[in-house]
C-alpha cells in the first residue's frame, strides 16, 4: 500500500510512519510533507497514492488549501488537534478523523473502515464527495461588515460591532454594540450563512444573536430557554425547545 504522510510535526510524522508500519504489512512511505506548497507540487507530479494522512494545521497554512489546487482522489484520514469547527464539518459530512496524539488502535479502526471502500467505486466517490463538501465549509469566508443606508448616506457597520439581528414586520435588523438598529437587506437565512458560526447562533425563526449580546439565560416552560439580550426591551426572546441542546454546546464550546 502506497502511503503520503502531511505533518508538520516531525516527531508526529515519525510516529504515524511507524504505526501505519506496524498496522500495514506491505505499507509503501511515498512521500512525508510538511507544507501545503509542498503537497501540492507532490500530487501535481505524481501519481495517486493508496492512502493520505493529512494534518489540518501546516507549516504555512491548512491542508484543506491543497484541495483548491488538486483534485486528490485517494482516501484520505485527516489527523487533528482538537477544531470544534473541523470536527463539526467531518461529522456534518460523515467523514472519520483521527485527534493526535494519534492512537495505534484508532488509526487501526480508521484503516478497517477504509477497507471497505476498495474495489467500490461508488463509496469511494462518495467520500471524496464528502471530503470536498467539508472543506467548502471550512474554506468559507464571513462577512467582515455590511453596507447600511442611513438617509442619503451610506456607511459600513463591522459585524464584530453588531450584538444581534432580528426581524419584525418581515424587515430585519441588526443592533449594534450602542444599541443602535439599523436595517439589512438580507433575511435572517440569508444572515446565517453570511456571518461565522461560532458568532452567532440562530434560536428561533426572529433572532440571530452572539454570546456576547446575552444578559441572562432563564428555564422556560416547555423546555425552552428565554434570553435577556443587552439593550432589548423584548421579554420573550425564546430559544426554541428543538435547539436548545445545541444552544448550549454552543455555548459551551
Amino acid at each position: 500500500m502506497n502511503v503520503v504522510i502531511i505533518e508538520d510535526e516531525p516527531q508526529a510524522a515519525q510516529r504515524l510512519e511507524r504505526l501505519v508500519k506496524e498496522l500495514i504489512s506491505n505499507a509503501n512511505i511515498l512521500a512525508k510533507m510538511d507544507t501545503v506548497k509542498k503537497s501540492v507540487a507532490w500530487f501535481k507530479g505524481n501519481t495517486v497514492p493508496d492512502l493520505v494522512l493529512m494534518d489540518i494545521q501546516l507549516a504555512d497554512g491548512i491542508s484543506f488549501e491543497i484541495f483548491e489546487h488538486c483534485d486528490i482522489k485517494a482516501p484520505i484520514i485527516f489527523t487533528t488537534a482538537y477544531d470544534e469547527y473541523a470536527l463539526k464539518a467531518f461529522k456534518v459530512n460523515s467523514i472519520d478523523y483521527i485527534l493526535k496524539p494519534v492512537d495505534k488502535d484508532e488509526l487501526g479502526n480508521a484503516l478497517k473502515k477504509l477497507k471497505t471502500f476498495t474495489g467500490n467505486e461508488s463509496q469511494t466517490q462518495q467520500m471524496l464527495d464528502n471530503i470536498g463538501h467539508a472543506v467548502q465549509m471550512l474554506m468559507k469566508k464571513y462577512k467582515n461588515r455590511f453596507v447600511i443606508k442611513v438617509g442619503e448616506h451610506l456607511k459600513t457597520i463591522e459585524v464584530s460591532a453588531i450584538r444581534y439581528f432580528f426581524s419584525q414586520d418581515k424587515t430585519t435588523f441588526c443592533v449594534t454594540e450602542d444599541n443602535r438598529n439599523f436595517i439589512l437587506d438580507y433575511t435572517l437565512e440569508q444572515l446565517e450563512e453570511l456571518v461565522d458560526p461560532a458568532q452567532f447562533f440562530r434560536i428561533n425563526r426572529k433572532y440571530l444573536v452572539s454570546s456576547p449580546a446575552i444578559q441572562d439565560i432563564i428555564n422556560y416552560t416547555n423546555s425552552r430557554l428565554r434570553l435577556v439580550l443587552k439593550g432589548s426591551q423584548d421579554n420573550e426572546v425564546i430559544v426554541a425547545r428543538e435547539r436548545v441542546q445545541e444552544f448550549k454546546d454552543w455555548l459551551d464550546r
